[in-house]
């Protein structure tokens, strides 16, 4: 797999953002260890996740190529390796990629530290990004989104205010998520207005405290 380019660039505010909140364990986790938060690790959450993704890669025609963008601690990801012919999974911090790399070991497997907004992303079938969308500002997401039309399915999961809501409200990348304005990310509506083919929600799961509800939809773009 040729590795993706990567612009030589002063790292942007977000990576030094999400490198504090694995650095200071605000997601919770044993002191000096890499820890996605309950989003990655609560079987209520993570269960019908990984249920429906693995059943989707199950009917596809042929094994592929996924890219997972957004890794974290590879507690979800490697019960999805199996099922694809090879993974390539991304984040953006590099301790925490260092770690992973260390930790898991597969012939499909690949990990590499980028910067999703910045970078090049590497070529596959399937791309995941699972709770990433929802911690960047607006400009960035646009420049992933930008991106994201190579991928034919894109599963995008996102915490979400229960109802209705207003959507895609700017914050700055980094720091906490839109549900504390009472908005969240939708592709669909401005200023994104992502175009797909098709769209089918998978998974809708309300976390134990009642916050929210953590959605999964599938957007066929090809």
């Amino acid at each position: 797999m040729e590795k993706p380019k990567r612009k030589e660039k002063t790292p942007w505010p977000t990576r030094k953002a999400m490198a504090q909140i694995y650095e200071k364990n605000l997601w919770g986790g044993a002191a000096d260890t890499f820890y996605s938060g309950e989003g990655s690790h609560d079987p209520a959450l993570v269960f019908p996740y990984v249920k429906a993704v693995q059943e989707f890669l199950h009917r596809l025609p042929r094994p592929v190529r996924l890219c997972d963008l957004g890794c974290g601690d590879f507690n979800i990801g490697k019960q999805l390796l199996p099922f694809v012919q090879e993974y390539i999974a991304l984040d953006i911090v590099p301790e925490l990629i260092q770690r992973n790399q260390k930790t898991f070991k597969a012939d499909n497997l690949s990990f590499l530290a980028l910067d999703a907004a910045q970078d090049e992303l590497p070529q596959a079938d399937v791309v995941l990004v699972r709770q990433v969308l929802q911690h960047l500002c607006n400009n960035e997401i646009q420049q992933i989104l930008s991106k994201l039309s190579q991928y034919r399915y894109v599963i995008l999961t996102e915490h979400l205010p229960r109802g209705e809501f207003e959507p895609n409200l700017d914050i700055i990348s980094g720091q906490g998520i839109r549900l504390k304005k009472g908005s969240g990310v939708d592709l669909l509506a401005p200023p994104f207005n992502f175009r797909v083919r098709n769209a089918q929600e998978w998974v809708s799961v309300i976390p134990e405290n009642g916050k929210g509800v953590l959605k999964t939809v599938c957007y066929t773009l090809i």
